[in-house]
């Protein structure tokens, strides 16, 4: 029933919109210098929403091209709160060059012009959306009698509402071709694992329940504050592989109870039907016993790491930090309730081998790689192996991670948002015709705002000879201030940004001069999470350390998990350092590299945060295995290694849906969650290999006699109030 509620709430609506027609897009931002800015050159004007033709490649003094922009003017007239300024019937001046507050609308070759109608707001409301359809539609008329009347040329509208409205569309197909991509994968690595479409299709049917549930979760959040499409993609590729993960470890540890149960009972030709049953609930509980008790640290740490988002001042961190927590809740919840539930429903089906395993070849690879782990095999020996000169391996590994994460001392950030529009966006065509034909009315990546001309002409003129800076237009009048446009290469731009600050001259008893513009924002966005990091840190350290102890008693594993999982991160970033800036990825990903300035600065922290949560997962898979043995008086050395053949198996499993979940939601075509799949799916990929199986079991054999200490008073801490089966 909740199921149900949920996915009629997510996609069908309520009062006639669903989640995705309440969904917004933009450039996260924060309140900083920038914002100050543009509230300078917007002056106290109502709030607006602007619709421009842009028509390029006709004469502009062609009688059809001034016909067309008169009849548009008088149908924009008509509407109530609606501007429109012909560009084209603008005087020139004495010496036949465009007044400088026209010269934007033409473009640089004087074949093109750009007509603009503004929708203004009523006081302090917001410009009537219907009113903003109507001047886009009679746009796009005037756009098609223009290429009727000219072949060959180009007219296209835009505005920052439709491109809202394209990235979200852009945003559910990339969805949708993330999960075509994801789930049928997922379900092969499965029935690899499990032989049977059965216990396959449990856990990726509580995926799915958890998915559907957190859509429904979002979309009651959508009235308590704006979501943007980054959002969803993000929550539905973590909730995806969350839930997977779980349901992987519970329905493979209730085959290894079940089994061990009836082992137990030897011949099983003498049990009853109501014997079965009862062993089954035995096998049930055991499994919520271990497995749920792992699940639940799990989870706990992961939302731990989403709560870190929470500190931060952007509002689609914020977002994304409650969808995090939401989808974690609901994952475990799942994997607690719904999956044993269906467990017991599925019976001793679950452990007969699947019709799968009779089949050539892949039958015996099956049996082979099966869920239920021999007491000797690959992960033990491995760690045997490992443990003959663990102080060597540990060292080499730490090496490895380091030289892989090198690239991350070149980082650049970057706003993905606005630099790498995807070529599938409506709008694609129509930002780039204005970036190339009509620079002057592009966003500017820099502008200088001052209270005067003069202040103006002079910070112009220091700002001229920085490096970087190809040219600085000459100042305007805009609002209650004056701008100044500063060209620079946009790779370097928020460096630029930054010593322009540093280095702005004193204005006396003036108001002080102020840097605006689209690399301005990213700074500010930059330095707002970066005083917010060292909070959200403090929250996932203590968290995590706390959360650790009282699994295992001991303050050196959370230590050793903190230091382990901060080096896997570092890698990922210095692969996407490497793969994106760089732009080494360009080719498989599909990406003009010449629009990729840096690392997404959203996807830096995403990365941090929800890398950190699925490391976390795969450690307490191991630490649950080894403590376990520990536990049972078994020696550390030996205590590592069949942990580790016990985890092993579903360990890798788990990793490799979760690989394929986050490589499925980088095909697509938003940078942001393309950078982002990348950043997770390669984090992933070196913590279950290198880290999991090489320098978790050596640095534990290396340093086995303090590896379970803890002070005395926190030994007693433990006894009474810590988590054991």
């Amino acid at each position: 029933m909740l199921v149900a509620i949920a996915v009629a709430t997510a996609l069908a609506g309520a009062g006639g919109q669903t989640l995705f027609d309440r969904l917004n897009s933009g450039a996260p931002g924060v309140a900083g210098e920038a914002s100050r800015a543009d509230e300078v050159l917007a002056g106290h004007g109502s709030a607006s929403d602007s619709v421009t033709l842009l028509v390029h490649g006709v004469a502009l003094d062609d009688p059809r091209l001034l016909l067309e922009a008169d009849r548009l003017g008088a149908a924009l007239r008509k509407l109530p709160h609606t501007s429109y300024v012909d560009p084209l019937l603008l005087p020139t001046l004495p010496d036949g060059s465009r007044p400088p507050a026209a010269a934007a609308a033409f473009s640089s070759d004087g074949r093109g012009v750009l007509l603009t109608a503004t929708v203004s707001g009523v006081g302090s409301s917001d410009p009537d959306p219907a009113t903003v359809d109507r001047a886009t539609a009679a746009m796009r008329g005037t756009a098609s009698q223009l290429q009727t009347a000219f072949p060959g040329s180009t007219a296209l509208v835009g505005g920052s509402s439709l491109l809202i409205d394209s990235i979200v569309k852009v945003s559910a197909s990339d969805l949708e071709r993330g999960e075509a991509v994801a789930l049928p994968i997922a379900l092969v690595v499965m029935l690899l694992v499990f032989g049977g479409f059965l216990a396959a299709g449990i856990p990726l049917l509580g995926a799915i329940v958890s998915i559907v549930g957190s859509l429904g979760v979002l979309f009651g959040i959508t009235f308590l504050t704006d979501i943007d499409t980054t959002v969803i993609n993000v929550i539905t590729a973590v909730g995806l592989g969350l839930s997977i993960d779980y349901g992987l470890l519970v329905v493979s540890r209730f085959r290894e109870e079940y089994r061990s149960a009836l082992a137990a009972m030897g011949p099983q030709w003498h049990l009853s039907d109501e014997d079965r049953r009862g062993i089954r609930l035995l096998a049930i509980r055991r499994t919520a016993d271990r497995a749920g008790r792992t699940v639940l640290f799990s989870g706990t740490t992961f939302a731990i790491a989403s709560a870190g988002l929470l500190v931060f001042q952007p509002r689609i961190v914020r977002a994304i930090g409650v969808g995090a927590l939401s989808v974690t809740a609901i994952a475990i919840a799942t994997a607690l309730t719904l999956v044993p539930a269906l467990l017991a429903l599925a019976g001793g089906r679950l452990i007969r081998p699947g019709a799968l395993t009779r089949l050539p070849g892949i039958g015996r690879l099956i049996t082979r790689f099966g869920d239920i782990a021999p007491a000797e095999g690959f992960f033990s020996k491995l760690t045997r192996r490992v443990q003959k000169h663990p102080a060597l391996v540990t060292a080499a590994c730490v090496l490895v991670l380091l030289a892989v994460g090198s690239p991350l001392l070149t980082l650049r950030l970057a706003n993905t948002s606005i630099d790498a529009i995807p070529a599938s966006s409506s709008q694609y065509s129509f930002t780039e015709t204005l970036a190339k034909q009509f620079p002057d009315a592009a966003s500017p990546r820099i502008e200088l705002v001052t209270a005067t001309e003069a202040d103006a002409v002079a910070w112009a003129a220091q700002v001229s000879k920085l490096p970087h800076v190809d040219s600085v237009a000459a100042p305007l009048q805009r609002g209650d201030g004056w701008a100044t446009v500063v060209r620079a290469d946009p790779a370097h731009g928020v460096d630029l940004v930054q010593t322009i600050r540093a280095e702005r001259p004193d204005f006396p008893d003036r108001t002080p001069g102020r840097v605006t513009g689209i690399d301005a924002q990213t700074a500010d966005l930059s330095d707002s999470l970066l005083g917010s990091a060292p909070w959200a840190i403090l929250i996932v350290a203590l968290g995590t350390i706390v959360l650790l102890f009282l699994m295992t008693g001991s303050l050196i594993v959370p230590l050793k998990a903190l230091v382990a999982s901060a080096l896997s991160l570092g890698a990922s970033l210095g692969v996407l350092v490497w793969g994106f800036e760089q732009g080494n990825f360009a080719g498989i990903l599909d990406f003009d590299p010449g629009h990729v300035h840096g690392v997404d600065v959203l996807v830096l922290l995403l990365t941090f945060a929800f890398g950190f949560g699925l490391a976390m997962d795969y450690e307490m898979f191991i630490i649950s295995r080894i403590k376990e043995q520990v536990d049972a008086g078994v020696e550390p050395r030996e205590s590592i290694a069949r942990g580790l053949q016990r985890s092993g198996r579903i360990i890798t499993s788990a990793a490799a849906i979760i690989i394929v979940v986050f490589a499925g939601f980088a095909t697509g075509d938003l940078m942001v969650i393309k950078q982002l799949g990348v950043a997770l799916a390669v984090a992933v990929l070196l913590d279950a290999t290198l880290v999991r199986c090489l320098l978790v079991p050596a640095f534990m054999t290396w340093q086995h006699r303090i590896m379970w200490w803890a002070p005395a008073p926190l030994k007693r801490l433990h006894a009474r109030i810590g988590f054991d089966e």
